[in-house]
């Protein structure tokens, strides 16, 4: 299974006018241990031209290449798996499509959703959104998130690793995994960071504090 401490969420859209190769080369090289291929702003052309330089870097470095909600184009990329929203493909359909070795992730956002996905084959929840974010369209003004108690009951409900996501940064990393996260998910703590490779390396040294002050 992937390295969950650092998971980096791309998004060239939010990378300070860097591009999504610039910022993956510095982001590997301050130990993210996922990345995964969004950007929502592009066609699925683009993402699959993108994506292909991005599998090639991730395959040199030993780390985790997925993609965000598109199963179609995970298989075309030959991605180490996928990762899926509530309006995506289910859990199944994917395992079916990408084959039995893909790591096939799942959205979350309450214990229900989080043993479900488990019962369907999930190989890791995204479990968010943790803490308000901005990078997502999505979310309704008043939504603080779920925050890191919903992390700790959903840690205790299934066996899954968890990666907490949403408005993450290295100041409140520690907190998440602390409750029973496995690891965060982030796009802007790296994409906008003026040294993404400092940054990486940041939240996984408070991601790791959080994993000793739980033991």
């Amino acid at each position: 299974m992937p390295d969950w401490d650092v998971y980096l969420v791309t998004g060239e859209s939010l990378s300070a006018g860097r591009s999504t190769r610039e910022i993956v080369d510095d982001a590997i090289a301050g130990g993210v241990g996922v990345v995964q291929l969004r950007e929502k702003d592009r066609t699925v052309r683009e993402r699959y031209e993108m994506g292909r330089e991005i599998r090639e870097r991730c395959r040199e470095a030993g780390v985790a290449f997925v993609v965000n909600d598109r199963v179609d184009l995970a298989g075309a990329l030959d991605a180490d798996g996928v990762h899926l929203g509530d309006d995506d493909l289910p859990v199944s359909v994917a395992r079916e499509l990408l084959g039995a070795d893909a790591v096939v992730g799942r959205s979350v956002s309450t214990v229900a959703a989080a043993e479900a996905a488990e019962a369907a084959g999930a190989d890791y929840l995204g479990v968010g959104t943790v803490y308000r974010t901005g990078s997502k369209d999505d979310i309704p003004e008043d939504e603080h998130g779920v925050g890191p108690e919903r992390v700790a009951e959903i840690a205790d409900a299934v066996e899954l690793p968890l990666v907490g996501i949403g408005g993450i940064t290295a100041e409140n990393a520690a907190a998440v995994t602390g409750a029973g996260a496995d690891g965060v998910g982030v796009i802007t703590a790296i994409t906008q960071a003026e040294d993404p490779a400092a940054a990486a390396a940041a939240l996984r040294e408070a991601v790791e504090r959080g994993k000793r002050d739980r033991s």
